[in-house]
């Protein structure tokens, strides 16, 4: 396995504690990434139903809907966003998830970022997009042709508070939160975290260790093509949306 790092590139800067709050991938580094390519023994990947694949064509959500527009092409934007949903989507799948339950799961992998105000250690991003997303429901829920409800919004809300907050450092409120959601919760900090592999760093890559789900690991072949796919088409000139939808119709997981 390569640890080559390129000069300047986003894993030089990372070697050098040195990265910038707004960080872009550069072609060094999804070179790297490539080059890296873990030994996994996944099979392939659910299909996605139509109601996933319904969801997933909305999952780019609207600019304004960020805190900070310089994270829209970021490491935490529209890519990692959209590529967290796609994920969420197939874990659902093979959690026999409900439709209902599927629908919370991708929204709110889709906004769980969405108030970052950068993509360094952004404490309380989780707690502010909740807040926001809850402040914002009808829209949110409107964007992905969806209805509102109490039960969705709280289940959605928690997912995204609790998504960047370890397990082991949840207060006592957040253990009573994350029981009353705890499928949810746990599925979308899974699809967050096999997204990892677009970090400069191989310390931050996925870690089974750090979730609670069965299908984690029979998807990180999935998740790591899905990254070298649309980092790829989007340092070819697509848009962040294009990107990932472009490395979905690789991996046959949408129509």
């Amino acid at each position: 396995m390569s640890t080559t790092s390129p000069a300047d590139s986003l894993v030089e800067l990372a070697a050098r504690k040195q990265l910038p709050h707004h960080q872009y991938t550069d072609p060094a580094t999804v070179r790297w990434i490539t080059a890296n390519r873990p030994v996994v023994s996944d099979g392939p990947p659910p299909q996605l139903q139509a109601t996933s694949q319904r969801l997933m064509s909305r999952s780019a959500i609207p600019t304004d809907w960020l805190a900070e527009p310089k994270c829209l092409d970021s490491l935490h934007g529209i890519r990692h966003a959209m590529r967290t949903a796609a994920l969420a989507a197939l874990l659902a799948e093979t959690a026999g998830l409900s439709d209902d339950d599927t629908a919370t799961l991708v929204l709110a992998g889709a906004v769980h970022d969405c108030q970052r105000l950068h993509d360094k250690d952004d404490r309380g991003h989780g707690a502010r997009a909740a807040i926001w997303l809850t402040d914002n429901a009808d829209t949110v829920w409107n964007h992905f042709g969806l209805v509102a409800t109490p039960s969705r919004i709280a289940t959605a809300a928690t997912a995204v508070r609790l998504h960047d907050l370890p397990y082991e450092a949840f207060s006592e409120d957040d253990h009573a939160d994350h029981a009353r959601s705890e499928v949810i919760c746990d599925l979308l900090r899974a699809a967050d975290a096999l997204d990892r592999y677009r970090l400069p760093k191989l310390s931050w890559w996925p870690d089974p260790a750090q979730v609670r789900c069965e299908a984690f690991s029979g998807l990180r072949a999935t998740a790591f093509e899905l990254v070298v796919r649309s980092e790829t088409a989007w340092l070819a000139g697509a848009t962040s949306a294009e990107a990932v939808f472009t490395g979905l119709a690789y991996l046959e997981l949408t129509g």
